[in-house]
């Protein structure tokens, strides 16, 4: 459950990061979340640990993954401004390039929301935000 005073003083002060404590992976991760033109940009800091394949090197498909879904977690937790962390029903990912060994982003866009079951569209980027490389689709039951 997430604190509603956190949630609002994360807004004001613009500093997320008591927000992604009170979710274990998200903090695991290394997530960092600010908006960005009145909404949520999220970043994977690079981070040796998420090397899936040195030779290349390329970040391992289950860190960005887990970085898409909780970045949707996190939207919907700031776009619904409740204390209850939706939980995923389903999760659907396209890898579209291989991730460098660099920071990723993402944007989320809730593409339906109703009193139950969200629907969030999600896509990871680095340099240019026109080459995504992931694309991402879930469900999530809000109560």
């Amino acid at each position: 459950m997430v604190q509603l005073e956190n949630l609002q003083a994360a807004k004001e002060s613009g500093d997320y990061s008591r927000l992604i404590e009170q979710i274990p992976y998200a903090q695991l991760l290394g997530v960092v979340m600010r908006e960005d033109q009145g909404q949520p940009l999220f970043e994977l800091p690079f981070s040796q640990h998420n090397i899936g394949n040195e030779h290349l090197p390329a970040l391992h498909g289950g860190a960005i993954g887990g970085f898409l879904e909780n970045a949707a977690l996190l939207h919907l937790v700031w776009a619904r401004e409740s204390s209850e962390v939706p939980r995923t029903i389903d999760f659907s990912l396209d890898f579209l390039r291989s991730g460098k060994a660099q920071s990723l982003y993402a944007r989320c866009d809730i593409t339906k929301q109703g009193k139950r079951v969200a629907n969030v569209r999600m896509t990871a980027w680095q340099e240019d935000e026109s080459k995504p490389v992931a694309v991402a689709r879930a469900h999530f039951l809000l109560s």
